[in-house]
């Protein structure tokens, strides 16, 4: 008697190699708008002491990029629907060059607030529209996996950006950090034009603005937006906060970045992990996104009550883990947008994420400037909690 087949897993499709080709260049462009922001926002406090310049502008020159974003995303991502998303990438990233470049070329320290204001327009077409290419080219069984590794990887420039960015002007000033920019934007936007196949817009039905307002309500969009922006909140909040609560206990700069990078790495390598684990239903994305918004309030909460090296390494990486489980998980969910609509639903769930990176070191710092660190953490571990116990309300995605 024959032996009959295993059954097929729900993720046992392979991407074709060509889809495979053109999706490694979207996570390098991942990586250029992490590494561009935080290597320069990591160096500025040496170019605001070495020019005298106030903590009011040296705010100001941290929030350009951000701000460019967070106003724009929804736009480029608008129009990556109306024209296809691979020319807006194509655009953003040589438009990111250009501006590096531009730098380079004034040869003036006064040009960086106009330089940065580029950069973080050029970031906000080409980063919705990797999203939405992520989405579009990738199998729907495998949106765990890529949107696991793009996250990785945007990861990585986030933990590389400010011990490179740091290196390069050191060495050449920021000349030579510009210049760096620049040259990799360009060696992405190259390698994007070579491999990554035209995505022509799809048709679609006229939407107007109320349309618009109705469809980003849904639960189906709001629930996996917030849960991007608590998580987002989250590793904000663990790299800027986890150092002054180990400092508060009488800990060396050594073991408050050896915490932060064990957060990095922890989300980093969990993500692509955590991606495959819901392609093959291992991991529904209501309860793992719930469990991962967990798992980082334990970590606040271990932080804040156990403040010693061990207690702070522990929670850096349930923070990092818990971060990892629900980025793919919020990315997958949203890619069963309309195809029509991925740039638009990427773009406005971009500008959330944002809100959460700037927002919980604001609630934190707010509640522990009267209160102490403790009870800051303490209060944004209750708001994961809270927005855990709405996810797990979520319906899962219908997946075909």
């Amino acid at each position: 008697m024959r032996a009959h087949p295993p059954p097929a897993t729900p993720a046992s499709p392979a991407t074709p190699p060509g889809i495979r080709a053109g999706l490694r260049p979207l996570l390098a462009a991942g990586f250029v708008t992490a590494f561009g922001a935080h290597a320069i926002a990591a160096t500025l406090g040496t170019y605001a002491t070495d020019r005298h310049a106030s903590l009011v502008e040296l705010g100001m020159l941290l929030a350009l990029y951000d701000g460019a974003e967070v106003l724009l995303k929804p736009a480029f991502g608008a129009l990556a629907d109306r024209i296809g998303p691979r020319p807006v990438l194509l655009g953003g990233l040589l438009a990111f060059a250009a501006a590096s470049a531009g730098y380079v070329a004034a040869g003036h320290p006064d040009a960086l607030a106009a330089t940065r204001l580029a950069q973080g327009a050029a970031a906000a077409a080409f980063s919705p529209a990797a999203s939405a290419l992520v989405a579009r080219l990738s199998l729907d069984r495998q949106h765990g996996r890529w949107f696991g590794s793009y996250g990785a990887w945007k990861g990585l420039g986030y933990t590389l950006g400010p011990l490179l960015g740091g290196a390069l002007v050191t060495l050449g000033g920021f000349p030579l950090l510009y210049a760096t920019l620049a040259g990799l934007a360009l060696a992405v936007g190259g390698w994007a034009a070579a491999t990554v196949p035209a995505a022509p817009p799809v048709p679609r039905a006229r939407e107007t603005l109320l349309g618009l307002a109705r469809r980003l309500r849904q639960p189906s969009f709001v629930q996996p937006t917030v849960a991007l922006a608590a998580a987002t909140a989250a590793l904000s909040v663990g790299v800027g906060f986890l150092p002054v609560r180990g400092a508060t206990a009488g800990l060396s700069p050594l073991a408050t970045g050896a915490a932060v990078s064990l957060l990095a790495a922890s989300a980093a390598l969990v993500q692509p992990r955590a991606g495959r684990a819901y392609d093959t239903g291992r991991l529904p994305g209501p309860l793992g996104t719930a469990a991962g918004l967990t798992l980082a309030a334990a970590g606040f909460a271990i932080a804040a009550l156990l403040p010693g090296p061990v207690a702070l390494s522990i929670a850096a990486v349930t923070i990092g883990v818990g971060t990892g489980i629900v980025t793919p998980l919020g990315f997958a969910a949203l890619a069963a947008a309309p195809p029509g609509r991925l740039g638009q639903t990427m773009g406005a769930a971009e500008v959330g994420r944002e809100l959460g990176d700037a927002g919980g070191p604001l609630l934190v710092g707010a509640i522990a400037a009267p209160a102490g660190i403790g009870l800051g953490l303490l209060s944004l571990a209750t708001g994961l909690l809270g927005a855990a116990a709405w996810a797990a309300t979520r319906r899962p995605a219908t997946r075909s």
